[in-house]
C-alpha cells in the first residue's frame, strides 16, 4: 500500500477513519467518550478531541515501525485507551486484534503470537494482574512495540516500552494520508474466537463489514446523537466493539465504557450520566432488579436495552419495562463471524423479544436447512474468513456463500428466529462463549484425569455455568478442587467449570463417541 502523507481523507468513505472524520465534522463539540476511572482524573473528550488523539495514537504507531496492513494487538480493559488506541490503529492503516482481558498468559500469548501482532497495547496491573509479565512469562517475542495502558495506577518507566503519555506528545503529521489510504475492503480487526476443536479461530473482517453490522444495529435500536451509552460489554467483543465504538461513533452518541460489572458503580453511573442505553447479557439486568439500593436512584432516563446471548424470560423484559423503565427491550442473534445476523424490532411485544431473537438484520438472509435445522446466514457482512485457515473457512462459509452457525433453529411465519439448540457443544457462561473441547484439552493435561466431558448447566445468576464430568485414572485420588484450581491456572475465569463430578465411565454410542446429549438431559 502506498502511503501520500498530505492526502486527504475521504470523508464519504467506508472505512472507519472516516467514519470518525465524519463525526468530529458533525459533532465537534459534542461529548465522545466519558470515563470517570482514570488514575489521573476523569475524562471528557469530545469529538474533536478524540479525533486529535486519535491521529496522534496513529502517529505514534507509524513512528515505532506499525506500517499499513500490520497487526496491533488490544489487551486492556473498557476505558478511553481502548477507544482512542483501536480507533489510532485503523487510522494508521493497520489491522486490530482485540484480546480478551480474561485470558491466561498462554491464551494471550497464542492470539498475539498466530496474529503475527507487531505491537501491542496493554493494561498496566489491573484487577491484581499484570498481563504484560504474564505474556513474557508465557514466552512473548519482544519483537514488538509495546505501548502501556495505565488503569489501576501509573506504570513506571520501562526500557522499550512506550508510556501512555506519549500518545498526547505524537506529532499528528502525516496520520491523515495513512487514514486516507485505507480502504473499505481492508481487513479492520481479526477476532479470535475458540472453534468446537478447542483451537482458537481469528475471524477477519472489512472496514466496510465492520460499519455495515453497527449501522444496522444502531437502526434498528434507533440510536441518536443524544444518546449516553454505558458499555459494559468488554470492548474485546464484538458486542461491546462493533454494537458499541462503532455504533455510536456513526450516530455521535457518547460511549461511557464501564471497566467491570459493579451493580453500585453502574446504578451511580445511570443516575449521575443520565445513561439512555444499556445493552447487556440478561445478567446485567436481573442483577440491576435484585440490587437493595436500585430505589435509591433515579434510573428514569433509561431508554433501550439490547440483550442476547442466553435464554431471556417473559417476566424478566416485563420487569426491565416497569422496574428498570426501559422504553424498549430488544434481543438480537449473532456471532464473530457476522455480529448482528437479527434483531427485534422496537415494537415487538415482551413475548416476541424473549421468545425470538427478532428478524433478519444488516442484510443478512436467514434460513434453516432442511434436515439438521441448523441456521445457516448469508449477506454482505458476513466475514472475510478465517486467519490462515482456509479449511475452516470453507467449512464455515460453503460454496453457495451461506455462514453455517452450528445453531438449530426456526423461522416463524413472520420471519422471527428461535435458537432451540446448539449443534456446537458450546454454551453461553455470563455472556461469553464457552467451547467445551478448549476445557477438556486443559482437563487432559492434569495428572490424574483419564478423560472428560464438559456441558453447560443452567445457572440462575450467570446463565450457563460448566459442569465437568470425570474418570479418574486407576489409583487416582483426585479431588474436585483438584480439578477446578488446574482449570484456574490454565483458562480463564468464565471457562472454568463451576461443578465436578467423578464417574466410573462416561455415556457413549455405539461407534464410542462420548453422548453429551444424556449428560445434558440428565443436568435437566
Amino acid at each position: 500500500m502506498r502511503v501520500d502523507s498530505t492526502a486527504e481523507i475521504d470523508s464519504t468513505a467506508e472505512t472507519i477513519p472516516a467514519a470518525l472524520v465524519r463525526a468530529a465534522r458533525r459533532f465537534p463539540d459534542h461529548e465522545a467518550v466519558v470515563d470517570e476511572t482514570p488514575v489521573d482524573g476523569p475524562v471528557r473528550m469530545s469529538y474533536a478531541e478524540l479525533h486529535d488523539r486519535v491521529r496522534r495514537c496513529a502517529a505514534l504507531l507509524a513512528g515505532h515501525g506499525i506500517a499499513p496492513g500490520d497487526r496491533v494487538a488490544l489487551c486492556s480493559p473498557n476505558t478511553h485507551h481502548w477507544v482512542v488506541a483501536a480507533l489510532g490503529a485503523l487510522y494508521a492503516g493497520a489491522t486490530l486484534v482485540p484480546v480478551n482481558t480474561r485470558f491466561t498468559g498462554p491464551e494471550m500469548r497464542d492470539v498475539v503470537a498466530r496474529s503475527e501482532a507487531r505491537a501491542l497495547v496493554v493494561a498496566g496491573p489491573f484487577l491484581g494482574v499484570d498481563r504484560l509479565a504474564e505474556l513474557r512469562a508465557a514466552g512473548l517475542s519482544p519483537q514488538r512495540a509495546v505501548l502501556r495502558v495505565p488503569v489501576e495506577g501509573p506504570v513506571g518507566p520501562e526500557d522499550g516500552v512506550l508510556d501512555w503519555a506519549e500518545v498526547d506528545r505524537a506529532d499528528p503529521t502525516g496520520a491523515d494520508g495513512r487514514a486516507a489510504a485505507v480502504g473499505p475492503d481492508d481487513v479492520s480487526d481479526i477476532l479470535f474466537t475458540s472453534g468446537t476443536t478447542g483451537r482458537s479461530k481469528g475471524a477477519m473482517t472489512s472496514h466496510r463489514r465492520s460499519l455495515g453490522v453497527a449501522a444496522a444495529w444502531a437502526e434498528r435500536g434507533g440510536l441518536r446523537a443524544d444518546d449516553r451509552y454505558l458499555v459494559i460489554n468488554p470492548f474485546f467483543h464484538s458486542f461491546g466493539y462493533k454494537a458499541g465504538i462503532l455504533a455510536a461513533l456513526l450516530r455521535g452518541a457518547t460511549l461511557l465504557p464501564h471497566r467491570t460489572f459493579d451493580v453500585a458503580a453502574t446504578l451511580r453511573a445511570i443516575e449521575t450520566e443520565r445513561v439512555t442505553v444499556l445493552p447487556g447479557a440478561p445478567t446485567i439486568y436481573s442483577t440491576l432488579l435484585d440490587a437493595p439500593e436500585r430505589g435509591r436512584h433515579d434510573l428514569s432516563s433509561l431508554r433501550l436495552a439490547v440483550t442476547g446471548a442466553a435464554t431471556v424470560p417473559v417476566v424478566l423484559v416485563e420487569r426491565m419495562r416497569t422496574d428498570l423503565g426501559f422504553d424498549t427491550v430488544l434481543t438480537a442473534y449473532g456471532l464473530t463471524e457476522a455480529v448482528v445476523a437479527t434483531m427485534c424490532h422496537p415494537d415487538d411485544d415482551p413475548e416476541t423479544v424473549a421468545r425470538t431473537a427478532g428478524r433478519a438484520a444488516a442484510g443478512f438472509t436467514v434460513r434453516i436447512a432442511e434436515g439438521t435445522g441448523e441456521v445457516l446466514l448469508r449477506g454482505p457482512n458476513t466475514m472475510l474468513g478465517y486467519l490462515d485457515d482456509p479449511e475452516a473457512t470453507a467449512t464455515a462459509i460453503d460454496a453457495d456463500g451461506w455462514l453455517h452457525t452450528g445453531d438449530v433453529g426456526v423461522l416463524d411465519e413472520r420471519g422471527y428466529l428461535t435458537i432451540t439448540d446448539r449443534i456446537k457443544d458450546m454454551y453461553i457462561c455470563g455472556g461469553f462463549n464457552v467451547y467445551p473441547a478448549e476445557v477438556e484439552q486443559a482437563l487432559a493435561r492434569l495428572d490424574g484425569v483419564a478423560e472428560s466431558a464438559v456441558v453447560g448447566v443452567a445457572d440462575a445468576r450467570l446463565g450457563e455455568v460448566g459442569k465437568a464430568f470425570v474418570v479418574r485414572r486407576p489409583g487416582s485420588r483426585l479431588a474436585d478442587e483438584d480439578v477446578l484450581a488446574h482449570c484456574r491456572r490454565e483458562l480463564a475465569n468464565f471457562k472454568v467449570p463451576r461443578h465436578v463430578e467423578f464417574r466410573t465411565e462416561l455415556p457413549r454410542n455405539a461407534a464410542g463417541k462420548v453422548l453429551k446429549r444424556v449428560l445434558r438431559e440428565r443436568e435437566r
